[in-house]
């Protein structure tokens, strides 16, 4: 019997900026919506509303504006819900536990004048070595990210 799967990964720019709020019990849910080209056909767009949870939606709200080109991985869900007028309506949203940003930052808010400011985390100069090479193999002992 085959199990299930349940796995997406989207690149997109963001439609609008993030909208965080809180439930009762003080979790962040942030709200934000991805336009995603078909490579295939240029006139084909898709628009897929992605929802974050606690520390990541509140990272996504701080981070993320519109129009910045944006990495997702989450779930498919699917949910119903009754709305004002009694009528049920159907979401379909992306979950996400992941979020990478993507390119430099449009507007250099924070005084940063693009990418430097989106370096990957935990990268660091190379220290020259004994031999006098500016990198050297054996800096990377224990520090390969996976």
């Amino acid at each position: 019997m085959a199990g299930s799967y349940n796995r997406v990964i989207l690149v997109g720019n963001l439609t609008r900026d993030p909208e965080i709020r809180y439930t009762q019990s003080g979790k962040a849910v942030t709200k934000f919506s991805l336009a995603v080209n078909n490579p295939r056909n240029k006139e084909e767009t898709t628009f897929v509303d992605i929802v974050a949870w606690d520390r990541l939606g509140e990272t996504c709200n701080t981070y993320l504006k519109k129009g910045q080109n944006t990495l997702v991985e989450g779930r498919l869900v699917i949910r119903t819900y009754d709305d004002k007028d009694g009528n049920k309506r159907k979401a379909t949203e992306v979950v996400i536990d992941n979020m990478q940003m993507l390119g430099g930052r449009r507007d250099g808010a924070g005084g940063g004048t693009g990418e430097e400011d989106f370096a990957p985390v935990g990268a660091r100069a190379a220290a020259p070595s004994a031999t006098g090479d500016a990198f050297s193999g054996d800096d990377l002992d224990d520090e390969i990210p996976f």
